[in-house]
């Protein structure tokens, strides 16, 4: 036997593996992802997930040990795709500009991932303690950025909370809940959605009585 033309061999195999691995992969995540969305969570089974993909139901589990693992696999992607996205799209000096850089960043991010923003939201109750502790580590995180640019617009009289926990929460369930009814084809172009949800979020900081303040003392 040809030693080298058995590794060759074996190599060739070994690449089509990972290529076949590295496409059905991403597959059973789309079709996860799609079905959870339309169904819920507790609807869809393994053998139903196969059979969107086009395998085996058996098969299925070469890339998920279990439905619960797909289901965290899914929400841990989404949170730290929106990290890395945040992380790197920053801008703006000053509280006010911090926040409307937030504001819209978070709108074009979640407007086109509207089936991950539902199953990320709707199906937290679906997860193991130790999995929901580890999302809601990662949705902490978020929340704390935005909490802190309201803090400091607050200190500096920027803005007029109440209560910057709970301004911070309303804020991001606001933002968020665009992708329970946003349509493409709809009356509203995501641009146009976007500026009249910044002129919410001013008022709900309490921009516009600032600043009428402000004209006040001036006059």
């Amino acid at each position: 036997m040809d030693l080298n033309r058995c590794s060759i061999q074996g190599m060739e195999m070994g690449r089509k593996t990972g290529s076949h691995s590295e496409i059905t992969g991403p597959k059973v995540r789309e079709a996860a992802l799609r079905l959870i969305a339309q169904h819920g969570f507790a609807a869809v089974s393994m053998r139903q997930i196969a059979a969107e993909v086009g395998i085996q139901a058996g098969a299925l589990y070469n890339y998920t040990p279990d439905k619960q693992s797909l289901l965290f696999d899914l929400m841990q992607s989404h949170m730290q795709e929106l990290l890395q996205a945040r992380e790197a799209n920053r801008s703006g000096e000053g509280p006010l500009a911090q926040l409307e850089g937030f504001v819209r960043f978070h709108i074009r991010f979640h407007l086109p991932r509207q089936q991950a923003v539902f199953v990320s939201y709707m199906e937290l109750r679906n997860l193991d303690p130790a999995n929901f502790s580890e999302i809601e580590r990662l949705r902490t995180q978020y929340e704390d950025e935005l909490q802190a640019i309201l803090d400091e617009g607050d200190r500096l009289g920027v803005f007029d909370l109440p209560d910057s926990k709970i301004t911070t929460l309303a804020i991001i369930a606001m933002l968020t809940g665009i992708c329970n009814w946003y349509r493409e084809d709809g009356r509203l172009s995501a641009t146009e959605i976007e500026a009249d949800y910044w002129t919410l979020v001013r008022k709900s900081v309490g921009l516009d009585a600032v600043e009428q303040m402000r004209h006040r003392r001036a006059v």
